[in-house]
């Protein structure tokens, strides 16, 4: 009992995760029970199936870490079913189980791990492929150690949906609820971000503003829910064409923002290069929002004739994103009215 208590107290204040309480008392729980494997299981019970976290292996027999087993199968669930803690004859008592076959497991001991609610997290094990006697510190030992990783394991599993679930706010706030883009705020974010790398590439960075002409009679004619559906078919065609690195949003309404980073090739004139990557980006655009669609809403789909598309190629000194994208919308609004002109475009 000395050693035990010298344990925890040399373990439990200083572990900061479930795998650092983990591992030093299922190294405890192998002096204890003389067993040649001490194990820790987790359980999904919406899957169906239970898995090894945490294994310590003094012996012939190995509980490998990361095995999956269906959790109805396992030797875990009997016991909680049946509520025996211990067994020195697996075979005769669970002769069924597949999993203690494959394994070799002959004795066997188990607690659960629950929650507060009595949810069953996981389970705290010991098995060997001897016949081991069952000792008086078995099972307070064992109970002492569910109780301390129950709280602990359901602490961690708690911080983790936490973290899951700020991590997928961050997401949701800068993402467009519609088309799964960027949307704005995200955008204004990245623009700083592709500014500095391009300062220390010694590049340029090209925006591209994109405004869907005719979309105010799109949703007239045909409603808004098809409207909708455009902007969605718009921003997958446009994500298309981009390459990977290249970033693509949608800035509200009918309105998109492409932000790329330009190469710059030291045996050409930097201002040729410029000019003609906007040009290049700004064909690649256009060229993809034109064509036919395929809209639920609209019988026979929409012929579409295609965007307005301004693309500016910029350096990135004493340039911020509000002048970035005041830049990119007159270049595009530039093309907008030159593409009403008549044989403009339009």
């Amino acid at each position: 009992m000395d050693q035990l208590l010298s344990i925890l107290c040399e373990t439990v204040p200083k572990a900061q995760t479930v795998e650092q309480l983990t591992r030093p008392l299922l190294t405890l729980l192998n002096r204890v029970t003389g067993m040649e494997s001490t194990y820790l299981t987790t359980i999904d019970l919406d899957q169906g199936v239970q898995r090894v976290e945490f294994a310590r292996n003094a012996g012939d027999m190995t509980i490998p870490e990361g095995l999956v087993v269906p959790w109805e199968d396992t030797l875990c669930k009997r016991a909680l079913d049946e509520n025996r803690l211990y067994s020195d004859n697996v075979a005769e008592c669970w002769g069924d189980s597949e999993a203690a076959q494959a394994l070799g497991i002959r004795t066997y001991v188990s607690a659960p791990l629950k929650a507060q609610d009595g949810r069953v997290l996981g389970t705290v094990c010991a098995a060997s492929s001897a016949q081991v006697a069952r000792t008086s510190e078995v099972e307070p030992t064992l109970m002492l150690l569910s109780g301390l990783l129950s709280y602990s394991l359901e602490r961690e599993i708690l911080v983790d949906r936490l973290q899951a679930a700020n991590t997928e706010l961050v997401r949701l706030a800068l993402t467009d609820a519609l088309t799964g883009l960027h949307n704005r705020r995200a955008i204004m974010g990245e623009i700083p971000r592709l500014l500095a790398l391009a300062k220390r590439e010694n590049t340029f960075v090209l925006v591209g503003g994109i405004d869907l002409d005719d979309f105010k009679r799109i949703n007239d004619n045909h409603g808004h829910q098809a409207g909708d559906h455009f902007l969605k078919a718009i921003g997958e065609r446009l994500q298309g064409c981009l390459r990977e690195s290249d970033i693509l949003g949608r800035m509200g309404g009918d309105e998109f923002l492409v932000l790329a980073l330009g190469t710059a090739d030291p045996a050409h004139d930097l201002a040729d290069e410029m000019r003609r990557a906007a040009d290049v980006l700004r064909e690649r655009l256009s060229a993809a929002t034109i064509g036919h669609y395929s809209l639920e809403d609209i019988p026979g789909g929409l012929q579409y004739r295609g965007a307005s598309v301004g693309v500016v190629a910029l350096l990135p000194e004493q340039l911020n994103a509000d002048e970035a994208i005041r830049l990119a919308d007159a270049e595009m609004y530039r093309i907008k009215q030159q593409r009403r002109l008549p044989g403009g475009g339009r």
